[in-house]
């Protein structure tokens, strides 16, 4: 049956999967996280329908969301630290869902990121097999965690952890922690300078979310929050505070660049 519902659809160009010596290792890995990414449903995440893996067509086939990517509300410049914890919260409780069927996205920027006309903020899914093969491509270098970017040990969450601290630190000051227009710098600087202070950028946060962001931004992993329900409890004491009157109010149109009130919870670790 033709339900004509609107989707997106996600492709590998068949060049990226031209070498045999890889390709049937890539694709294995495809087909698994785009199984365990279809039986995810959180509201912070976009959802699965369908994978097609064929000799010619590599693809995802995902929900289709009615909003903005994050790159176009920064465009309109920095966010008051509300809503741009509210963003940070919103990805932390997506994060917490995928990190616990065991899926890395790898590739967290903020064209992966849409944030809805009511301001709800879902992370792209994302399985591309060029972005499971250590030392590969790297998608955006600018929110890439060192070990990506070094290629020299396997992935877990806290690599996307890191790319949360830098997409903080972007909408916060309206630039990347390690903002430079040479990859290869922009690289080195990942993996060996310290990050940037919003002060720097002539932005007052409160401390203790500098001393949060900068430990997203450690380069080593172990170093960072032990997980994105962690940080999201971090980010609570700065999410914008809850309206009384929110729900007895009539609402005018909804602003894309109001990130939602009242983030999703995120799953919490299980003992």
């Amino acid at each position: 049956m033709y339900l004509e519902r609107p989707v997106a659809v996600k492709t590998v160009a068949a060049e990226l999967l031209a070498l045999p010596d890889r390709r049937r290792t890539a694709l294995a890995r495809f087909e698994r996280e785009a199984k365990a990414a279809a039986r995810l449903d959180h509201a912070n995440l976009t959802t699965v329908y369908d994978a097609a893996v064929t000799e010619d067509v590599c693809c995802l086939v995902m929900q289709l969301v009615d909003g903005t990517t994050l790159d176009n509300v920064v465009d309109d410049g920095r966010l008051p630290v509300p809503a741009a914890v509210s963003v940070a919260a919103q990805l932390c409780s997506g994060l917490s869902a995928a990190h616990a069927a065991g899926l890395v996205h790898r590739d967290l920027k903020p064209q992966n990121v849409m944030v809805r006309t009511s301001g709800l903020v879902k992370v792209l899914s994302d399985a591309d097999p060029q972005l499971t093969m250590t030392g590969e491509t790297l998608g955006n270098v600018a929110y890439a965690s060192p070990e990506l970017l070094a290629g020299d040990r396997p992935l877990d969450g806290r690599s996307d952890l890191h790319a949360v601290g830098c997409l903080l630190h972007h909408t916060l000051t309206g630039r990347p922690p390690f903002d430079c227009p040479n990859p290869a710098e922009m690289a080195t600087r990942h993996l060996t300078a310290p990050p940037p202070r919003f002060t720097d950028h002539g932005v007052d946060a409160p401390a203790a979310l500098q001393d949060l962001t900068h430990a997203l931004l450690a380069k080593r992993p172990e170093d960072r929050p032990g997980g994105a329900a962690d940080v999201y409890a971090a980010l609570a004491p700065y999410l914008p505070a809850p309206d009384p009157a929110f729900a007895n109010r009539r609402m005018p149109p909804e602003d894309p660049r109001r990130p939602f009130l009242v983030p999703q919870a995120p799953v919490m670790p299980r003992h």
